[in-house]
């Protein structure tokens, strides 16, 4: 494929953004080449600056859950905007979208939106320090919340494809504060626990982490998670960024039958626009000013459009009650497709997958945590990625990242994207 135009692109964009993008992992850096640079997009389907057709794994990193341009949400931000686009004022729209999450999630009563999830999780953390009158903090190696000082400490995702998960500029005494778990080892975490009695206000987690490819809870990791919290008065805080309203209605906590004490939210509730939220039970969220004394606040909170999108979007995963099942049968599809021709080419190979979450890892050991997922060949990860991306199939360009699997896909798509695997699996 011809990417003239998109390199140009990338060149001035160089000259006045750091790197030429916005956001790190966009940059290519962790598998070579220059960045696609996106004209638009419908359906499973981006077309690039340079006219390619790509068929979408990312799909804006998890909110295009229907797809680009999905038609009601698009509808809904058009009428709004020509009412106004901001006003810093409350408006209808906030509760109604309020309402609805709270009757699809399992064990919330109120909700706040932000504009981000690192928002959403940033002002988790401060509610569960208010909260408990506790200072510490429990995260995850390769787990990403977002780039808030506290959690740069071996954050996964960007900060691995670079090789520096400790980011300069965080400092000592924030960092002291943030203590450091290995995923699905909760014996490990006891020992945290242990050492740090009556001092850690919460424990966050993704409960499927998706910043170190797709790796799923293990041997009842969550379940234990949640007793030693109990037991412990400590926190439980779910970061479904990535999981909500995706992996279920109710996300996660449905899924897993498993309730944490405070929910992060982000990606699908706003529809393709900046949003995130957080969520807990009446006593915790009454502690946020200008009820309580914790202050979290923002001009775009609960900005119109925004509201707009993710109402649309939430209203359509409500009324569809065959949605999550679809998504996860196609994953499950392709699963076997390109295991298939891994294994028929001889190719080492790990495939992790959750609901509509998968990934592939160039590596034969289970993928459980950061240390395993380090494991994966990312030189035969580069060469899948810019081989599927020539066959016109773009996947993220990280091997520390999930794919996110969208229901405008249809079965010929996946039969095309197993295709090109075969193609690109002959060459590595």
């Amino acid at each position: 494929m011809n990417y003239t135009r998109s390199s140009a692109l990338f060149a001035q964009a160089e000259k006045v953004i750091p790197g030429g993008v916005n956001s790190p992992v966009r940059a290519f850096k962790g598998v070579g080449g220059t960045p696609i640079f996106v004209k638009e997009a419908k359906g499973a389907y981006l077309y690039d600056e340079d006219g390619n057709r790509l068929i979408d794994y990312i799909n804006s990193w998890g909110p295009m859950i229907l797809g680009h341009a999905y038609q009601p949400v698009v509808d809904a931000v058009v009428e709004k905007a020509k009412k106004g686009t901001s006003f810093g004022m409350p408006t209808e729209i906030e509760t109604q979208i309020a309402e609805l999450a709270v009757s699809m999630v399992p064990n919330i009563d109120k909700i706040r939106f932000v504009n981000s999830g690192t928002e959403a999780c940033m002002s988790a953390v401060r509610l569960a320090r208010g909260f408990t009158k506790k200072d510490k903090i429990i995260k995850f190696a390769g787990c990403y919340h977002g780039h808030s000082d506290s959690f740069l400490i071996q954050a996964g995702s960007g900060a691995s494809t670079f090789g520096t998960p400790n980011s300069p500029g965080v400092t000592q005494g924030t960092a002291k504060d943030t203590l450091l778990a290995a995923y699905n080892d909760i014996e490990n975490v006891k020992q945290l626990v242990e050492a740090n009695k009556n001092e850690i206000a919460c424990i966050i987690i993704e409960p499927v982490a998706g910043n170190m490819g797709c790796v799923p809870p293990q041997n009842d990791f969550l379940n234990k998670l949640r007793t030693l919290c109990t037991a412990e008065n400590i926190l439980l805080i779910f970061d479904e960024v990535m999981t909500g309203f995706r992996l279920a209605k109710g996300g996660a906590q449905e899924l897993f039958n498993i309730n944490a004490d405070i929910v992060c939210f982000g990606k699908v509730i706003g529809g393709g626009l900046p949003v995130g939220a957080f969520a807990a039970r009446n006593d915790i969220m009454n502690e946020l000013a200008p009820l309580g004394p914790v202050y979290q606040a923002g001009t775009l909170s609960g900005n119109p459009l925004a509201m707009a999108a993710g109402l649309a979007m939430l209203t359509e995963l409500n009324n569809d009650a065959e949605v999550f099942n679809r998504l996860a049968e196609k994953t499950e599809y392709l699963h076997k497709g390109i295991a298939k021709v891994l294994n028929d080419n001889h190719i080492v190979h790990t495939i992790n997958r959750v609901g509509s979450m998968i990934s592939v890892h160039f590596d034969a050991s289970p993928v459980v945590d950061f240390a395993t997922a380090a494991k994966g060949n990312n030189d035969t990860f580069k060469k899948f990625f810019h081989g599927l991306l020539n066959e016109g199939v773009y996947i993220a360009p990280s091997a520390f990242e999930t794919w996110f699997i969208t229901d405008a896909l249809s079965y010929e798509d996946l039969d095309f994207t197993i295709n090109a695997v075969n193609k690109v699996a002959k060459t590595l």
